[in-house]
């Protein structure tokens, strides 16, 4: 009857912990959602605010029209995309551009004195260290949870209930090179 009672026990132990296990994986998917979506949030409030940086710029600098284009266009290609990979991806490289444009205005006096464009460009700034933050937060639980689902035992749970990796936030290889900033303020 002993032998009875602990294969039961151990059973409904199994049992529990298969249940926390599963709890466990949804919330930490979840959490790369919320995730994954905070960082579209900022991207959505940093796209309203470039025309306004593009259009306080186009009267500066309207010869030097090819970052501006640039812009404009992955701003168009983030508002259009569906994916959230994509809309990250494309953040990216908006946000290497926003930096290029940042060194350019150094040229430009009269832009660097005027007060709509440094109130867009605080908020820029603020919008972009907003993004790394939700870019370290979302790599942080990205690593948790394929943690879970790769290590033994949870990786049982993870595969039964069809628990998939996920990737991380990469930076492009241009973006990591140092930058000469020599070469930035070159005509």
């Amino acid at each position: 009857m002993v032998i009875v009672y602990a294969m039961a026990g151990v059973a409904v132990l199994l049992v529990l912990w298969y249940i926390w296990t599963a709890n466990n994986l949804i919330a930490k998917r979840n959490r790369v959602k919320q995730c994954s979506s905070g960082i579209c949030v900022v991207l959505k409030q940093r796209n309203d605010l470039i025309p306004n940086l593009v259009a306080a710029v186009k009267t500066y600098m309207g010869h030097e029209s090819e970052v501006l284009v640039r812009i404009a266009e992955l701003r168009s290609r983030l508002s259009a995309s569906a994916s959230e990979g994509e809309q990250i991806r494309a953040g990216g490289e908006l946000s290497s551009l926003l930096s290029r444009l940042n060194v350019s205005v150094e040229d430009y006096p009269g832009l660097k004195a005027d007060a709509q464009f440094h109130r867009l460009q605080a908020n820029l700034e603020e919008m972009e260290l907003q993004l790394q933050a939700i870019r370290r937060t979302f790599n942080a639980a990205v690593t948790d949870y394929n943690n879970t689902i790769e290590m033994f035992p949870s990786c049982i749970v993870a595969r039964s209930r069809h628990h998939c990796a996920e990737e991380l936030i990469e930076i492009p290889d241009q973006e990591q090179r140092n930058v000469n900033v020599a070469d930035l303020f070159k005509k």
